[in-house]
């Protein structure tokens, strides 16, 4: 009886997958005010859902946001948000910096060129984006700029949370989707940090030339190598869906007690945070899947998974803003964005009104490199598909074994041993200069928050040089600069050491008594897994 159940299951799928790719057309046609429309819609989804999730990311993690909790959106909302924090903006300001660069320096520009242009933007970073930042800085240029030796965020979703221009700008051409994405993507992220931007991107590019969520998203994740974890964790949502199709928060749970873990990002790793770009995306394909195609709808549903609660329900509006158009989104979740259509974000010169030309200008432009037509006022659209990526894998033989709270402030040295195969710290450096020493005496480093240290950090020239020994041999100097833009995020790490017992000390070479180094966690590896 369990076999004729488990074959019927099997026929379902495989019926349902056929269907799927009879969706799936060799070329679409499109009038180039739909083209227009779409992309429109495209950049509006994704600011949309940016402002929507703004007062719950990272308030959730490891727990739904329940229904009893409201989720506000009214009048004007968006721009509270535009003017209350611009940081916010960092999805859509990320993407713009490289339409700008594309749009001034051509399709074909160098990845050294976007690399340059986004390290260099004058606007905030953090995790994966501000860990290359810092490494092209100091000469570290891509792909090891996202390699997860040189960058320990890999993993972290930054490129799959501003990879959305790709697919505006190659409809339906997964190839060159692809090939945008590998370009880009490198930049900050390696491995499944990688996959999670490549899948974003295949996400928009899918929405062109399907209107069924789960087609989407299954051409999204063609390319993705199925050996991979990130394939293999977006694949269980797809099983889970169809195990429990009307129970998303089932679905939820069954992933949370399988994936909800980092291994990577020093923020996250054995704590509720996680900003890893699998379990994201997870809460992605969960809002396209058991939203039906219904923007309103899926958009709650990718908010309530929680953890990045406002980039996941940016990409869903997006692709759904895509799929249906920007004419087709409802009233009340537009008409609130128009207030700031033409205002130009934070650390660029353009605004959704011109990203607007400029991707549509640039998809016109692909879809021609491509052999389509885009003669008079029609759009023919070649629809490819793409050849999977080559297999990356971050952190192999690198398993998290422990995370030990040190809440300590370094002066001049400090010094720690552990067993195992690798370390990173996760700490900072403070500005002393409006903090009296007895202040510092009388609060731990877990009760002084930015609030007190880094008020200089805007402009701050100063750059500490750290000397880090591992086994009484000196393996690098750490230049830890307090100016924001510049900064290092953690002080020291090293993986893939040989596994047994080692010594680590840190000699501060040009201390400056308005500084301090701040080790707050410092997280042990090993090549064995805890059981």
């Amino acid at each position: 009886m369990r076999k004729t159940a488990v074959a019927l299951l099997l026929s379902v799928l495989l019926f349902a997958t056929a269907c799927s790719q009879q969706d799936v057309p060799s070329e679409v046609t499109l009038s180039k005010d739909e083209l227009f429309d779409k992309i429109k819609g495209g950049w509006a989804g994704q600011t949309i859902g940016v402002v929507y999730g703004a007062p719950t990311e990272f308030k959730f993690t490891g727990t739904t946001i329940q229904d009893y909790q409201p989720i506000p959106w009214g009048r004007h909302y968006v721009k509270y948000w535009w003017d209350k924090k611009p940081g916010l903006f960092d999805d859509i300001y990320n993407d713009l910096t490289f339409v700008e660069t594309l749009e001034q320096e051509g399709l074909d520009c160098s990845q050294e060129t976007l690399a340059k242009r986004f390290a260099f933007a004058e606007y905030h970073l953090a995790h994966a984006n501000q860990a290359s930042r810092y490494n092209i800085h100091n000469g570290v240029m891509p792909p090891k700029s996202g390699f997860w030796m040189n960058n320990p965020h890999a993993d972290d979703l930054d490129f799959q949370i501003e990879a959305d221009f790709i697919g505006l700008m190659t409809p339906g051409l997964m190839p060159q989707t692809m090939e945008m994405a590998s370009r880009v993507g490198h930049i900050m992220n390696s491995g499944d940090g990688f996959y999670g931007g490549a899948f974003v991107s295949g996400l928009y590019s899918s929405a062109f030339i399907s209107n069924n969520p789960a087609t989407i998203l299954d051409l999204a994740l063609e390319p993705i190598p199925v050996e991979s974890q990130f394939y293999q964790c977006i694949d269980d949502v797809r099983k889970l869906h169809a195990k429990y199709p009307e129970d998303w928060e089932q679905c939820w749970f069954e992933m949370h007690k399988k994936w909800n873990k980092d291994v990577g990002c020093p923020k996250g790793v054995f704590l509720s945070f996680n900003i890893d770009a699998k379990i994201n995306a997870a809460y992605i394909a969960i809002g396209l899947l058991y939203g039906g195609g219904d923007f309103s709808r899926s958009v709650e549903i990718a908010t309530r998974c929680g953890q990045d609660s406002d980039c996941n329900p940016a990409t869903v509006a997006g692709v759904l803003g895509v799929m249906n158009g920007y004419s087709s989104i409802p009233g009340h979740w537009l008409d609130p964005l128009k207030e700031i259509e033409e205002e130009n974000f934070q650390g660029t010169s353009v605004s959704l009104d011109k990203a607007y030309r400029y991707s549509f200008s640039h998809a016109l432009q692909m879809i021609k490199k491509a052999g389509g037509d885009v003669e008079g006022d029609r759009v023919v659209i070649p629809v490819q598909k793409a050849e999977v990526l080559p297999l990356e894998q971050n952190f192999q033989g690198m398993h998290p074994v422990f995370r030990d709270r040190k809440d300590a402030f370094m002066k001049d040295n400090y010094q720690f041993d552990f067993e195992g195969n690798g370390f990173v710290i996760w700490g900072n450096i403070v500005c002393l200069r409006s903090v009296t020493a007895d202040y510092v005496a009388r609060v731990s480093a877990r009760h002084i928050g930015s609030e007190v240290f880094g008020l200089a950090e805007a402009d701050d020239p100063y750059v500490a040089e750290v000397e880090i020994w591992i086994d009484k041999e000196l393996d690098h100097v750490a230049r830890l600069p307090m100016k924001n833009t510049d900064r290092r995020l953690e002080p020291a790490w090293k993986y893939l050491l040989p596994e047994g017992h080692h010594t680590v000390k840190m000699i501060w070479k040009n201390p400056h008594e308005d500084y301090l180094i701040r080790i707050n966690d410092i997280v042990y590896y090993s090549e064995t897994p805890v059981i």
